[in-house]
């Protein structure tokens, strides 16, 4: 019977303790740092007697409530009565005064396996912090979600970098934050005492349903297994005037706009015949969406349906969509440039969209970064299974 896999938190308690015993500890964490029975970390070590003296936020807060790009405030945990620092606030890694009393820092969030999301930015920021002052780093591991073996869309050109892609690392990775950890630490020069407890049990071709573990929604608009499947590539609606969803059910699962021909964009985007996935005309109206986009309004548009998540590659679906959506928007399209870029980790794709490319000019030069990727990203990989890299 293969077994279950057990999140870096349970193995550090149940086989690496010596790690942090008699050591005042700090550790980066919010609402997904959990064990298998749904209790926090937090918890966790504070009954296992560790020395647990401050606590740090990233983005959305320490319990995951606050929506995108909202300032995260310092502030007492009430369970525990421990400082909580934000690192998504005046400062975005630890300064030295935080890491003053701290003898190791841990990290303990569950990422969702896409460049964009910025937990491994804090991550890795906070590793920096960590090594200007000599503190330990340990990283309990836990699964990619959307699996190990895809590695897709274009890898990050470096003077592109920012807060939601700091290193030139593709937009899907298909590694886990231990893993980036690693790569991050010896391919950028971080250089931290850095040390990962690896998830036991993991194999890269499993998914997050497929483990056992309890999901929770990762941020305020990532509800599901479903939205984070498609993020990879319905992420880059966020430098448009396109809605992603956001004040739904189903975030990242569909794009829209007011007056929207969502049944010929629909029609158009399944002549391509992408593997695993079709799209649907779909209309909704945002609640509240914390991007601002079309609050009380209702938009059309297309949803993005997997039908077989072993062979959808969302990023070029996520293009075909784009290209598609601004041929049919005409005037009404808008780019929000800085962000897109940003986020694509280049300029040329939004250039490509604009001059009217085929999709197939515009993804065929993926291929030689990734595969220069994928070599690069072997030497830091931990866990067993999958494909041939």
């Amino acid at each position: 019977m293969t077994e279950s896999p057990k999140p870096g938190i349970e193995i550090l308690l149940a086989e690496s303790l010596h790690l942090v015993r008699g050591m005042r500890v700090g550790l980066i964490t919010n609402h997904t740092g959990i064990g298998r029975d749904g209790t926090h970390s937090i918890d966790l070590l504070r009954a296992a007697g560790v020395e647990l003296t401050t606590l740090f936020s990233p983005e959305h807060g320490l319990r995951g409530t606050i929506d995108e790009g909202g300032r995260v405030g310092d502030e007492v945990d009430e369970a525990t009565g421990l400082p909580i620092f934000s690192l998504y606030g005046e400062t975005r890694q630890p300064t030295p005064a935080m890491l003053a009393d701290l003898d190791v820092l841990l990290f303990d969030i569950q990422d969702i396996g896409a460049r964009y999301y910025t937990y491994v930015s804090t991550m890795a920021l906070a590793m920096k912090a960590a090594a200007a002052q000599v503190v330990p780093f340990i990283v309990l591991d836990r699964p990619n979600p959307i699996g190990g073996d895809l590695v897709q869309g274009n890898v990050l050109e470096i003077e592109h970098a920012s807060f939601v892609g700091l290193y030139p690392i593709p937009m899907r990775h298909g590694m886990t934050a231990g893993e980036l950890a690693r790569l991050f630490n010896d391919e950028f020069g971080i250089g931290a005492d850095l040390h990962v407890v690896p998830a036991s049990g993991w194999r890269r071709a499993q998914w997050f349903d497929q483990t056992g573990l309890p999901w929770l929604p990762t941020s305020p608009n990532m509800p599901s297994l479903a939205s984070a499947t498609h993020y990879p590539g319905t992420c880059l609606f966020e430098g448009t005037n396109l809605s992603v969803g956001r004040g739904t059910e189903i975030a990242f699962q569909q794009v829209g706009a007011p007056d929207l021909d969502g049944a010929l964009l629909a029609e158009r985007l399944n002549r391509y015949g992408l593997a695993g996935v079709r799209f649907e005309p779909v209309s909704f109206t945002p609640r509240g969406p914390g991007d601002g986009k079309y609050d009380g309004v209702p938009v059309t548009g297309i949803r993005f349906v997997a039908v077989d998540r072993e062979v959808y590659d969302p990023t070029v679906a996520g293009v075909a969509a784009l290209l598609e959506t601004r041929r049919l928007a005409g005037a009404a399209w808008e780019w929000r440039p800085g962000h897109f870029d940003r986020l694509a980790g280049t300029s040329s794709l939004r250039e490509a969209i604009d001059a009217g490319l085929d999709l197939s000019q515009i993804v065929s030069a993926w291929g030689a970064q990734l595969a220069e990727f994928k070599q690069l990203r072997s030497r830091y990989l931990l866990y067993p299974g999958g494909g041939a890299e």
